[in-house]
């Protein structure tokens, strides 16, 4: 799984999970830490912490302005804030996660699509030769 990927979709379902009773104190407490390591990486970046403090509210609305908040700030490269993530999923869901569904590894991708239900077309290419 893409970490950028990883990290939206553990901090939606962390937020979901956050106002649920049945929540355990495990998974409010990995949420919560995921979002203090996101929230550090943001200091300082106010469109950055706007983003991440609506995403809990409304993620489909907020997800693109903090996926971008993400990559522009390096945290969906922050091994730290990868691990988070990967914890609270597999908290949140242990047959994805025994199955390697938030595994991240990347290497020697091409035209990479992360996700379910999802319908990709790629076309490779060879690149015009250089003059």
């Amino acid at each position: 799984m893409e970490p950028i990927t990883l990290i939206l979709g553990a901090l939606a379902a962390g937020a979901l999970a956050g106002v649920s009773e049945d929540a355990t104190a495990a998974v409010k407490d990995a949420y919560a830490g995921l979002k203090r390591l996101v929230a550090a990486r943001f200091g300082g970046k106010p469109s950055a912490e706007v983003a991440l403090a609506e995403h809990a509210a409304d993620p489909d609305t907020w997800q693109a302005p903090l996926a971008k908040a993400l990559a522009e700030t390096g945290t969906d490269a922050d091994p730290a804030v990868i691990e988070a993530a990967r914890h609270l999923m597999e908290l949140l869901d242990e047959t994805g996660a025994r199955a390697g569904k938030y595994n991240v590894d990347l290497r020697g991708a091409q035209g990479v699509q992360v996700g379910d239900r999802n319908l990709q077309h790629n076309v490779f290419n060879t690149p015009p030769p250089v003059p």
